[in-house]
């Protein structure tokens, strides 16, 4: 097992017996530009200071269970301050090879059993509640509160209802636009005075509901969290959407001895250094697997989104064998891992009821002597209704992960099957994709199995609308990937302008241009990592397959070089002695100066992808620059309406 390296820890234990009514402990981070207070009196309440900047004015902190409210006429018993200063080395590796976890935390223990934690690092602060009952607890509701300072600007995923696959737009909006009705999924970006940013979510989720954000009615600068009640009862409407119908009057029944999730704040200056937090995995629970040789991030091959359009075959192409057996063909041919076998290959409301064109033991075996694997798509109700059957199923049939789709749902009893799906893929070797889902929350970290997952806007929404825009893409960098990786599923090889883009469900073309599409593969973060086209399409570009074929998938390192939400990112990351850029941005052309003083070696190869001359009028266009660089350099790159430009450097 994986354990993180520890460099520092100090702790410092302080004894109290008496009520300590009006009493402040103060946090910092460990370079003393975040300052939490926290407020001992008939509540509890904390603020945030950011270079002595106030970031969080005073707010409260408050969980009822049984008959008690945690938080109200509070009794501090005993302090301990703790610093910690150590390294996690990832299973799978997002970001970098290790994860730096450096910070300074106040633990209050109180009267009754109960205890706060506020941890403060050097890009952020968290806060949680532990209980130390030896009985099941009741929890009806938690009270969780942002008062901010002025009326800021906030990206805000606006959702319809909890009943949600969380697939939203980033909504620029002023804190006064939010009503109490103003429902919003995680994360939400705020921008305090224009130049420091506050990333809101939470981490380590697990047996407890989701945790959402609405306006605070009467008060025009603040948020308030909403926790989702467990669900009482449920109708399924068809195949994949069962909504709940009736609510407990609870959010969560129990172990009384446990933590519950941080509530945590990415708080950066600049709107690139959200890209390089990695706070969701630094904040949830170690590693609980004793073997992880056996998980393997790569690249898929997808049929769902190009509809299995392959042509000029001898065969007739659909949801069948031989189609299959082309998509492995093809896999194999450009080094990639795996297939899927999205809808269709079974009755979705029976795993056993295979479509009797497929022969999914023979696709295994095919896979396997060509070194592709299999990956089996499936809604999540039949693989609940088939659980124990089902896992024995895939080991007969020798697959090698599930994409478990449509939970669309939060709450305690959903969040327990998504760790029910993790523990058990695990036992069985499985890679586990979850899609129509909430946001990443740190299962990762203790079962990186769980390779990857939706939970964002992505390609497909082309299929039918044109919201997944590079307005959009250049948004999500800086919001919802920040908090965990993000099945966008890239890879479109059919690519418009604004003006010539038309959603076709069958035959699915792009907005943005090409070098926009191969972009993706650098700056966004996914270990099981789509190419979204089919065969054919790819097979007609055979120089951004070479590119596609080499692009890795998870990183020894990442430098963020520029970033504005809404507007561009560029991004090199290495792996190995090689490194990759990206770089992509919204529908207003623009430049980038890159610095290429990050490269290990003086000197060194860029084979470059940009955008062509006239890819403001046909989005294919693109060009190859090959040249020698020097560290130190600046690269220019210039990039279309919707364009981008993506890179290999190799040292000379």
């Amino acid at each position: 097992m994986r354990v993180a390296k520890v460099f520092l820890v100090s702790v410092l234990v302080v004894f109290l017996s008496v009520n300590l009514f009006g009493e402040k402990y103060t946090l910092n981070s460990p370079d003393g530009n975040i300052e939490v207070n926290v407020e001992i009196d008939d509540i509890i309440t904390y603020k945030v200071d950011y270079n002595e900047t106030p970031i969080i004015l005073d707010s409260k902190i408050q969980m009822h269970i049984r008959n008690d409210i945690l938080g109200k006429n509070p009794k501090i018993e005993n302090i301990t301050r703790s610093s910690v200063n150590n390294t996690i080395d990832p299973v799978v590796q997002l970001k970098s090879k290790e994860v730096k976890n450096h910070y300074n935390q106040i633990k209050l223990e109180l009267h009754d059993n109960w205890a706060l934690y506020f941890r403060a690092y050097n890009d952020g602060m968290a806060y949680r509640f532990e209980t130390e009952m030896d009985q099941q607890l009741t929890v009806f509701s938690e009270s969780v509160n942002y008062e901010f300072t002025d009326n800021h600007t906030i990206y805000y995923p606006l959702v319809d209802s909890v009943y949600s696959h969380q697939e939203r737009q980033f909504k620029k909006l002023k804190l006064d636009e939010i009503s109490s009705d103003s429902l919003s999924c995680l994360p939400a970006l705020v921008k305090v005075d224009k130049d420091i940013n506050v990333l809101i979510s939470e981490a380590d989720l697990y047996n407890y509901p989701g945790l959402y954000l609405i306006g605070k009615g009467g008060s025009k600068h603040s948020l308030r969290g909403k926790i989702v009640n467990y669900p009482a009862e449920t109708k399924q409407i068809n195949d994949r959407n069962i909504p709940v119908t009736k609510y407990a009057n609870y959010i969560a029944k129990t172990n009384g001895n446990r933590t519950y999730p941080w509530r945590y704040m990415i708080i950066e200056e600049e709107d690139k250094e959200l890209l390089e937090s990695q706070m969701t995995y630094k904040l949830s629970r170690p590693l609980q697997l004793e073997e992880t040789d056996w998980i393997n991030p790569g690249k898929v091959a997808w049929d769902w989104y190009n509809a299995r359009n392959v042509y000029n075959v001898d065969f007739k192409a659909g949801i069948n064998t031989q189609t299959y057996k082309y998509y492995i063909d093809f896999a194999a041919q450009h080094d990639l891992d795996y297939i899927i076998l999205d809808e269709g290959w079974s009755n979705t409301q029976d795993l056993f009821d295979i479509n009797p064109n497929i022969d999914v033991q023979e696709i295994v075996n095919y896979g396997k002597k060509k070194d592709v694997d299999v990956i089996l798509w499936m809604l999540w109700t039949v693989l609940d209704d088939q659980f124990d059957r089902a896992f024995e199923k895939f080991d007969e049939w020798g697959v090698k992960g599930l994409k478990v789709d449509f939970m669309q749902r939060d709450d305690q009893k959903m969040v327990n099957f998504y760790h029910r799906v993790a523990k058990k893929a695990a036992k069985h070797h499985l890679l586990v994709n979850f899609h129509g889902n909430y946001k990443p929350s740190g299962l990762r970290r203790a079962y990186p199995n769980v390779i990857t997952r939706e939970g964002v806007r992505g390609l497909e929404q082309c299929k039918w609308g044109t919201k997944a825009n590079p307005e959009h893409d250049v948004k999500i960098p800086f919001t919802r990937m920040v908090v965990g990786p993000m099945d966008y599923t890239p890879g479109a090889m059919r690519n418009a302008t604004k003006q010539n883009f038309r959603p076709i469900f069958a035959k699915p073309m792009s907005m943005g241009t090409r070098t926009h599409q191969l972009a993706m593969y650098v700056i966004y973060e996914s270990p099981l990592q789509m190419l979204a086209d089919s065969p054919t399409q790819y097979k007609q570009a055979p120089k951004c397959m070479e590119f596609l074929s080499r692009v890795p998938t998870t990183w020894d390192e990442t430098i963020v070089l520029k970033g504005e939400i809404g507007q561009h990112v560029a991004m090199a990351r290495r792996k190995g002695t090689n490194w990759y850029i990206g770089a992509m941005n919204n529908w207003d052309s623009t430049s980038v100066n890159i610095d290429l003083s990050f490269l290990d070696e003086q000197k060194c190869s860029l084979k470059l992808y940009r955008d062509g001359l006239n890819a403001d009028r046909n989005a294919n266009d693109f060009e190859i620059i090959t040249k020698s660089i020097n560290k130190g350099d600046k690269l220019e790159i210039r990039m279309a309406p919707g364009g981008g430009a993506a890179g290999i450097i190799k040292p000379e």
